[in-house]
């Protein structure tokens, strides 16, 4: 199915939306309705798991497991994978990973809330990304160490970050007190996103949101509508893959030589784009 946008041709995606935001009213739900608003003007079709208005359960616990004896020690990677194996993940869990696997793109959405995701979202990746369908998957041998980072179930698919912070934007650059927005949002980018096969687009953060005014929400909109418009085109974050060549296995350090000079911590993980 394709839809004529302005003259152009936009192949329909299907879209999820994981909205983690407690308050309708919110700022960022209103950039949210932006961008459904605009997805679905595209001839997208979007889905959206309002976590707080879907009274999501977020602590992993033995109520994920029924089948697990109850006096047992919960280890809770070998429980996970045994559910999903069994088909005995819990229903909520389940229509999640339905929703994962039928979308092309992954949006979370989310107010950075002391420097990473509201609890909710958190608690909605630990039991969702359950062993054998978001990790765990793959062969270990001299070649590969599983299928992961940038490989795995969700690989082929495209995912990005909606973000808002009451934060300058100053407060979160490089030299910023805060530290570099991109470093503090890795952990999601990389270790959640990348390293369940997303190719993960580079996040859209709005700062100062406690102080936007109309004009300042306006141009937020725009800039938002815009980055709905070029899902398909936005060049990815170039995060390595772990099983492209460019780290040793079984240790997954960095090949030594590959890094550029003056380069250190996470932009290690990152393909020099020349």
């Amino acid at each position: 199915m394709e839809k004529i946008v302005s003259n152009r041709q936009v192949p329909a995606m299907n879209v999820l939306i994981v909205f983690a935001h407690p308050d309708r009213r919110s700022l960022n739900a209103s950039l949210r309705d932006v961008a459904v608003e605009e997805l679905e003007a595209l001839g997208h079709a979007v889905e959206v798991s309002d976590l707080y208005a879907m009274a999501w359960k977020s602590a992993v616990d033995g109520a994920d497991f029924p089948a697990i004896d109850p006096k047992a020690r919960l280890k809770v990677a070998a429980a996970s994978g045994d559910a999903f194996a069994a088909d005995a993940l819990t229903d909520d869990v389940k229509a999640e990973q339905a929703k994962l696997l039928r979308a092309d793109v992954l949006i979370l959405q989310f107010p950075l809330w002391w420097f990473t995701m509201p609890a909710i979202l958190k608690g909605w990746v630990d039991r969702v990304y359950a062993y054998g369908f978001a990790y765990g998957v793959g062969e270990h041998n001299d070649q590969r160490w599983g299928d992961r980072y940038g490989e795995g179930t969700l690989a082929g698919k495209r995912a990005m970050l909606i973000v808002t912070t009451g934060g300058w934007r100053e407060h979160y650059s490089p030299s910023g007190i805060n530290g570099p927005i991109d470093d503090l949002l890795f952990p999601i980018n990389h270790g959640i996103l990348h390293y369940s096969g997303y190719t993960v687009l580079p996040p859209f953060v709005t700062y100062r949101v406690d102080r936007l005014d109309d004009a300042g929400f306006a141009q937020a909109a725009a800039a938002l509508r815009e980055r709905m418009r070029t899902l398909e085109s936005t060049q990815p974050i170039p995060f390595r893959r772990q099983n492209g060549g460019d780290y040793l296995i079984p240790s997954l350090e960095l090949r030594p030589g590959l890094e550029a000079t003056g380069v250190s911590g996470f932009s290690l993980h990152l393909k020099q784009v020349e």
